[in-house]
């Protein structure tokens, strides 16, 4: 009999205290991606400290509104499992472009009414994108992740510098040293750290970094004062939201990119709780996901897809009931209706930030590369769509003034190298894999066909990676299964045989 659902791991009720602690741990290792993008995208957009830490807040606010809808759900929303959404990295560099051509006054309003489009689009594609998701196959996904790493790389260098080009000590020598410091500290933590304390130690190296920088005089505790200890993120505190036809386009392609590593980390995710994913937990997850964006900037927030560590934290504690990450969601509510608690993040210099947002940014680049590996570059010309997304995407960070003889509507996504470079990669792999292509032959594995339609990798997670897969969702091959046990029963034919009651259950007739 199937195991009832009320009793399986991942709708199972654990002590207050123990889900407390657990949905804290999951808080503690999302943090710093939660609140890096809006600490890029706020000063591209023209805010001071006080307005950026303002937008901190409605970052952790809306990421926890988008974890509740995925792990408890409605109607068809939510995948309801021990699902953690946060602000997406995606977005940062065509939110950044955006800033860049509307100027201060009118950024903000721009971007949050291209994402509000964004999710609605998103909401409404659920139901096929699943069904979609072989157009998104590891060389395209993981060529996108990689190039978020690397488009975001440049703003952590920024940040070591200072972050003020126009400051007289922009670059200096203090700077670059608290910085370095940082990043050293990082590694070594990373390094000597185990379990639950080695997934924060981004967190705690921006710990070390600011209490070192404090006697430095790098540290402004200014910012403390100006915040009040509880607060609401008024609805449109930046003005209500503008629908400019490019930022649109950027978002929607940024919607896709979401939505494609979501679908990868729920199937990652199923694997790992002992519940797969199938067709409709997927469309549930994406619902959520695109819901969540949707009504992300009535709070001024981001487009939200989930954060692959979380996963990573799944598989190492092994605590996989839903219900632990929704006291994650609850804690990320109260942190953003407390500006206070929002902008102790503010507290950390800048330098210190580029330090450990080089490991960070480098971390994400670092998970693309590893689906690549699984997109058998060797085969077709899946090497070659690579090189060619890479490469376009990649112009906007080597030569930033390449495009400024185009319209200014299009520089909104030539500016940006992920939407450049998604779309390079989708096209390039419908022309090369898909358009034209023969029917695999009967019984012919789509990994064999060198298309690279094979299905979405795991999160790139260490320690999703590394954990045992639970009993009959790995796929193994045949060949790694257990010899029959030999009996002296007469040969027959083995259209014939009769397996014991206690044998290996009988394949489902769907596979035969």
């Amino acid at each position: 009999m199937p195991e009832d659902r009320r009793t399986h791991p991942v709708d199972e009720l654990l002590p207050p205290v123990k889900m407390f602690t657990s949905g804290l741990q999951h808080v503690a290792a999302m943090y710093a991606g939660v609140v890096a993008p809006p600490m890029i995208v706020g000063p591209a957009c023209g805010l001071g400290p006080t307005e950026t830490a303002f937008l901190v807040g409605a970052s952790l606010f809306t990421a926890g509104i988008a974890t509740l809808l995925q792990t408890l759900g409605f109607w068809k929303v939510g995948a309801r499992l021990p699902f953690v959404n946060g602000v997406s990295f995606a977005g940062v560099t065509p939110m950044v472009a955006i800033g860049k051509a509307q100027g201060p006054e009118h950024a903000l309003p721009v971007i949050f009414g291209a994402v509000i489009v964004a999710g609605v689009l998103g909401f409404l594609l659920a139901p096929y994108f699943s069904k979609l998701v072989r157009f998104f196959p590891p060389v395209v996904t993981g060529t996108v992740i990689t190039l978020i790493g690397i488009s975001l790389l440049p703003v952590a260098f920024n940040w070591a510098q200072g972050g003020d080009a126009s400051s007289p000590d922009h670059g200096s020598l203090p700077h670059i040293a608290m910085a370095a410091v940082t990043f050293v500290i990082v590694l070594v933590l990373r390094r000597v750290l185990r379990g639950f304390l080695r997934q924060i130690s981004i967190l705690l190296g921006l710990i070390a970094g600011t209490l070192l920088a404090i006697p430095a005089g790098l540290t402004d505790f200014s910012v403390l004062t100006a915040s009040a200890p509880v607060g609401f993120p008024a609805p449109f505190h930046f003005g209500a939201p503008r629908f400019d036809t490019a930022a649109v386009v950027s978002m929607c392609v940024v919607m896709l990119v979401c939505m494609t590593e979501s679908t990868a980390d729920m199937l990652a995710l199923g694997r790992i709780v002992g519940r797969p994913a199938d067709e409709r937990t997927i469309e549930g997850g994406l619902r959520a996901d695109t819901l969540g964006t949707a009504l992300s900037p009535l709070f001024n927030g981001f487009a939200t897809s989930a954060f692959a560590q979380n996963i990573g934290l799944v598989a190492m504690t092994k605590v996989r009931s839903r219900f632990v990450v929704a006291v994650s969601g609850v804690i990320l509510l109260v942190l953003g209706l407390s500006p206070v608690a929002a902008s102790v993040i503010s507290l950390v210099p800048l330098p210190v930030l580029g330090g450990a947002g080089i490991v960070l940014f480098g971390s994400v680049a670092a998970g693309g590369i590893q689906t690549l590996a699984t997109a058998a570059l060797e085969k077709g010309e899946n090497a070659l769509i690579v090189a060619a997304a890479v490469g376009i995407g990649l112009i906007p960070i080597a030569a930033p003034d390449f495009y400024h003889a185009f319209p200014k509507d299009l520089l909104v996504v030539l500016d940006s190298g992920i939407s450049t470079g998604a779309l390079i990669a989708l096209v390039l792999n419908l022309a090369f894999n898909h358009l034209g292509k023969r029917p695999a032959p009967a019984g012919a594995t789509e990994d064999g066909t060198g298309d690279g339609t094979e299905a979405p990798p795991p999160a790139p997670a260490d320690p999703a990676a590394d954990a045992p897969a639970p009993a009959g969702t790995t796929g193994a091959p045949a060949a790694d299964a257990p010899p029959r046990p030999v009996t002296d029963a007469p040969a027959v034919p083995p259209q014939t045989v009769r397996r014991a009651p206690d044998g290996p259950p009988r394949r489902p007739d769907h596979h035969r």
